[in-house]
């Protein structure tokens, strides 16, 4: 098997220490390396946010938040103690309410939360339950990435939409030990450029060919021969196979279907609590930050701005979505459940 260097990020986006939570500031690397601490669930979910941490990310960082909600319980009365942890979680839930890995994330350590509520040291037992979930959602990935590297043929060229950390980097880990050689086009995903720094950045650490386009040549990219598969992440992927994902993600599938280029998504359970569009709550942020870029304003101060933060691309236009539990299509999403 061929050893392959994971980027520096990877590991590293979210670190519990003592009583703080240290989040790699995601807005401003590689350029700077710089991390946001927070001692309090209310400073996690600020970076939460305010895109301090985004794609996989916020999993991390939510559930780190409710280490520092057992901090703040451990001081309380037993009768108290899930009070606080209830509050915390609908407050973390609240950041970036379609990004469905905060939800999980958080969910995973409520439901665990009655057998450890009366540890006597609760920071501690709360940290170990924390930390296995971590490692399970990382084992999650890998297989994810498992089944999607197989989809990738030799001198295929992947186009991509944003950041996928426990997806998109796991399945072009995965390609790479199986010593497939392929290319990636990274979109600059505005206005935070996400592609253009996070996912160009790692996929070049890891040693492949990385190209980076603006967001509106992807249709050229694709016309000219460029792109032999579309590839992104999902923040949720509905029980019928609707992606919702970062903006811009909808327009690439349109174009993809037009060419007939495969496009695959990538999530690691689907949401079969919310079965249409309609079930998920679609985020909208403050406009005036796609009048910015890195800082500095890119727009006349004459205009406004408009910014849905995701989009739904319907299942019509997906040839596949990969899941920790094999590659399905849309219309056989629901074979991808475990007890099925």
């Amino acid at each position: 098997m061929i050893k392959v260097n994971m980027p520096t990020l990877h590991d590293k986006s979210v670190m519990i220490e003592d009583d703080k939570v240290r989040i790699l500031d995601r807005r401003v690397f590689p350029m700077e390396t710089t991390y946001v601490e927070c001692t309090t669930v209310e400073e996690v979910a600020l970076a939460i946010t305010d895109m301090v941490t985004q794609s996989g990310g916020p999993f991390y960082a939510a559930s780190a938040g409710l280490v520092l909600a057992a901090h703040a319980a451990q001081k309380l009365p037993l009768a108290d103690r899930l009070d606080t942890f209830t509050k915390a979680a609908e407050q973390l839930i609240n950041t970036r309410p379609t990004n469905d890995m905060i939800r999980t994330a958080v969910g995973r350590v409520i439901r665990a939360l009655p057998a450890i509520i009366d540890s006597e040291n609760l920071s501690c037992a709360t940290e170990k339950l924390v930390r296995g979930i971590w490692r399970e959602h990382n084992e999650e990935g890998v297989r994810l990435g498992e089944y999607a590297a197989e989809l990738i043929a030799d001198g295929d060229t992947i186009l991509t939409h944003c950041w996928g950390e426990s997806t998109i980097i796991e399945t072009v880990a995965a390609a790479l030990r199986l010593g497939k050689n392929f290319k990636m086009i990274c979109s600059e995903t505005r206005p935070y450029l996400q592609g253009s720094r996070l996912t160009a950045h790692s996929v070049a650490e890891m040693g492949v060919d990385v190209t980076v386009i603006t967001d509106n040549m992807g249709a050229a990219a694709m016309d000219a021969g460029m792109v032999q598969h579309l590839m992104t992440a999902a923040d949720r992927v509905t029980g019928a196979g609707h992606v919702i994902n970062k903006v811009g993600t909808l327009q690439l599938a349109i174009v993809a279907q037009h060419f007939g280029i495969p496009y695959t998504a990538m999530v690691k359970r689907p949401d079969f609590s919310a079965m249409n569009p309609e079930d998920v709550p679609m985020e909208m942020r403050d406009p005036d930050e796609v009048l910015y870029c890195l800082g500095h304003r890119t727009a006349t101060p004459l205009a406004k701005g408009w910014y849905p933060a995701f989009d739904m691309t319907p299942p019509g236009l997906i040839t596949n979505i990969a899941t920790s539990n094999g590659i399905f299509p849309p219309c056989d999403l629901h074979k991808s459940q475990p007890d099925r």
